[in-house]
């Protein structure tokens, strides 16, 4: 069914970096979500005033928040699939992320809402009425929900979307909701005790759960996450597949909405190549991820010395010296500049982000472990932060 409905109503559906087309999925998604949640909570609404069930009425008000939620979806991949103007030069992919946060904030009021309404049942119990009418709604109910829910996911993991994944995990939430609804319309039945506006308090403790579910997933991006591993290797091992280049560092990944990433990194290249031809490789490689990844990425080129048996012998024992302190710590960008007096080893260590030795303490331990090996070296040292979750270790050169 879920296969239909994408071939039937989204042209070009497999091109998923395409704008128009990740709009689509979108549309798709919020239109099946409002069509099918407001049929739900219609249902379940007059069925709850009818039957006196304030744990049905309570589920169905949480299908209408859910139809509401996807008008709001549906309203913001409109506004990001527009192309960037001259007040937004990066484009307005990110407003999916805004609309994440609204829903999960209209999520969280409707669950407090019917916490109230749920405690004033169980102070003030009124017998619930059993038929088979309502029970029937109920699995209907769930039936719906489960598939949803898969819908949901399979097209939120086919164009990588937060927010309609989210709207899947609230799905699976709503269905467990409903679930306790019906079980706690048999118990009343077959037991006669009263337990639903017990039974609505668990559906809104599920609809808060599922609010800060949706709430933790968005705000992780519009944080600044860290990229995924597999992303960040797929980058490096591109980069490094271009014969010329050495060795990268100082890969910074910028995301600017679902699949909308910004980047920049510092290559190294072979210091006697012609300055001309390394340029020239360096825009080749930045139109080839543009072209092939959808990536608008910088490169700075960095030359360094590969042929000078000293400086490599140097930059070896460096190396060794770092990773003694810390098999974490990586090093990049050495020079070496002598003196009669002395001799300046400068380069950059990189760190996690969150490294717990203070930068000033690393920096004075390495400076003290050079100094053991010889003491007219002097270490120049500048500490940076990986912002990324891999980082190559292993120079090229040897």
């Amino acid at each position: 069914m879920t296969n239909f409905i994408i071939k039937k109503f989204i042209k070009n559906y497999e091109d998923v970096n395409d704008s128009k087309v990740r709009e689509s999925y979108g549309t798709i998604s919020s239109i099946t979500g409002i069509i099918t949640n407001a049929l739900l909570s219609i249902s379940k609404i007059i069925t709850g005033i009818l039957f006196n069930s304030v744990s049905v009425l309570a589920d169905g008000i949480n299908n209408l928040s859910d139809g509401a939620s996807s008008v709001i979806t549906l309203i913001g991949f409109k506004i990001s699939g527009k192309p960037a103007d001259k007040n937004h030069p990066f484009g307005h992919a990110r407003m999916e992320y805004l609309t994440g946060l609204i829903l999960g904030t209209a999520v969280l009021l409707v669950g407090v809402e019917l916490i109230k309404s749920s405690y004033n049942k169980i102070i003030n119990p009124v017998k619930t009425v059993f038929s088979v009418e309502m029970t029937a709604v109920l699995i209907i109910s769930i039936l719906v929900k489960l598939w949803l829910s898969s819908f949901y996911n399979k097209l939120g993991c086919k164009i990588s979307s937060a927010t309609i994944k989210a709207a899947g995990a609230d799905s699976r939430n709503d269905v467990a909701a409903t679930a306790v609804v019906l079980l706690s319309v048999f118990i009343s039945r077959f037991t006669g005790y009263e337990i639903d506006g017990y039974a609505g308090l668990l559906v809104a403790l599920f609809i808060l759960y599922s609010g800060f579910d949706i709430l933790r997933d968005i705000l992780n991006p519009i944080l600044g996450e860290m990229p995924g591993e597999e992303f960040v290797e797929s980058i490096e091992s591109k980069i490094l597949s271009y014969e010329g280049i050495i060795n990268i560092h100082d890969l910074v990944v910028h995301n600017y909405g679902p699949n909308k990433y910004f980047a920049t990194v510092h290559a190294e290249v072979d210091a006697k190549e012609d300055i001309l031809k390394s340029h020239d490789l360096i825009d080749n490689i930045e139109r080839d991820f543009a072209k092939d990844l959808n990536i608008n990425l910088v490169i700075h080129l960095d030359p360094i010395i590969t042929d000078d048996k000293e400086i490599n012998a140097l930059r070896s024992m460096t190396e060794k010296i770092i990773r003694s302190v810390d098999e974490k710590l990586t090093m990049h960008d050495f020079r070496v500049v002598k003196g009669e007096t002395h001799t300046n080893l400068i380069f950059d260590v990189v760190v996690p982000v969150d490294y717990e030795l203070h930068s000033s303490e690393l920096v004075d331990l390495i400076e003290s472990e050079i100094k053991k090996i010889n003491e007219t070296y002097f270490a120049v040292v500048t500490v940076d932060k990986n912002y990324v979750s891999t980082y190559i270790n292993d120079l090229k050169i040897k």
